[in-house]
């Protein structure tokens, strides 16, 4: 509403006056939005977080009521299994370490090995691939990325490490 506010070609082309919707964007200054949609993430925290201002809403008594699991505009299972993977994430994300095999030594060059590619794939959703040390479009932008990392970071590092395996010019 705000575009249609501001915008005459916008309020034009939705066929909304822009005083009208000038007056909408005012009335609602200072309230928080609530997404009828499931899927829809809240600023403070998503689905979770939707739910739980929910409730407090209807203890507050808002004579809303919760959807029943199945009924439309109800969270769907996948959209429960998505917010677990987010909120993992939140917590510190996927444990990998050097002694399971998920994670190369830095004297091996660092990076992860197959295995902890798939966990964390298989954990976030992810699609982690291999290092592309031959060259090609990932590898630079990898190198860029981790450029101005490896350079601050000390002799020895991970991110130094990771940058000889992919073959970074310079390093």
């Amino acid at each position: 509403m705000q575009a249609v506010a501001h915008n005459p070609k916008i309020a034009k082309k939705v066929g909304i006056p822009a005083s009208t919707a000038a007056e909408y964007v005012q009335s609602n200054v200072g309230k928080k939005a609530y997404s009828k949609l499931p899927e829809a993430k809240a600023a403070d925290g998503g689905l979770y977080a939707n739910i739980h201002a929910k409730r407090q809403r209807i203890a507050e008594g808002s004579h809303e009521k919760m959807r029943k699991p199945g009924s439309e505009g109800a969270p769907t299972a996948g959209a429960f299994r998505e917010s677990a993977k987010t909120a993992k994430m939140a917590k510190g994300g996927v444990s990998l370490a050097v002694g399971r095999g998920e994670k190369m030594p830095v004297e091996r060059g660092a990076g992860l090995t197959q295995k902890g590619r798939e966990k964390y794939n298989r954990e976030t959703g992810s699609e982690l691939k291999a290092p592309q040390p031959e060259g090609g479009k990932r590898r630079d932008s990898f190198c860029a990325r981790m450029g101005a990392v490896a350079e601050k970071s000390e002799k020895g590092s991970r991110s130094r490490a990771s940058m000889k395996r992919w073959n970074c010019p310079g390093w």
